[in-house]
């Protein structure tokens, strides 16, 4: 007997469920990793990662205890940018698995939910108190921030810590990286070997090497 399947498909914006932007990646992603006829149905939401109250996913929580099926999602990102929230989904006993973590048990899931969420909000925070600096420092040479007369550094720099920011942000560096804080008293070949087995993929969407993984390590 085949296992049965809840599609669940997320978009943050209106502009994204009107345009697909994202939705079909999601659906592609799916149904390479599960045929189609054991998908019994499919959800599609248009919310926000950060808000809790979602509708449409309780409707497919519910569907997965009516019928015993498992939620499937693409990536786990699509399910919640809150820990507690995934958290919550996990002590429901609804079963899920995430296509991009297929090999990821429970344990996993709940200690990257947590880090992805830590790391979130570290990077607002450095985000928040570089401006900070940024702003004192104009001040003390008696300029403004976001004058003509600083475009031209401040630019070069809001460049460079953008890219940092975006390496930083990124859904799979994010997951691998939290992965790394677990890994003590292995090598770099060690840590690309296991991030390579269990299907974590670099922000390009390759595999690990060892000088990635020391990136992500600083």
């Amino acid at each position: 007997m085949n296992m049965k399947y809840v599609a669940y498909y997320r978009v943050s914006t209106k502009e994204q469920g009107i345009n697909g932007l994202g939705l079909d990646a999601q659906k592609k992603i799916v149904s390479d990793y599960i045929k189609p006829e054991n998908i019994y149905k499919e959800f599609q939401e248009i919310e926000s990662g950060k808000r809790d109250n979602r509708p449409v996913l309780k409707q497919a929580l519910e569907l997965c205890k009516e019928i015993d099926g498992t939620l499937v999602i693409a990536k786990l990102d699509r399910l919640s940018r809150n820990a507690h929230f995934t958290l919550m989904l996990m002590n429901s006993k609804v079963k899920f698995v995430c296509c991009d973590m297929p090999n990821a048990n429970e344990f996993t899931i709940s200690i990257m939910a947590v880090m992805a969420q830590q790391e979130r909000e570290f990077i607002s925070q450095r985000t928040k108190d570089a401006l900070a600096i940024k702003k004192k420092q104009l001040a003390l040479e008696g300029k403004t921030l976001g004058k003509s007369i600083n475009l031209t550094d401040y630019s070069r720099q809001k460049s460079v810590e953008r890219k940092k920011e975006i390496a930083q942000n990124n859904d799979n560096n994010i997951k691998a990286r939290a992965c790394i804080k677990l890994m003590n008293g292995m090598t770099l070949k060690q840590k690309a070997d296991y991030l390579n087995e269990n299907g974590f993929l670099t922000a390009n969407g390759t595999k690990f090497r060892p000088m990635q993984v020391k990136r992500l390590m600083v």
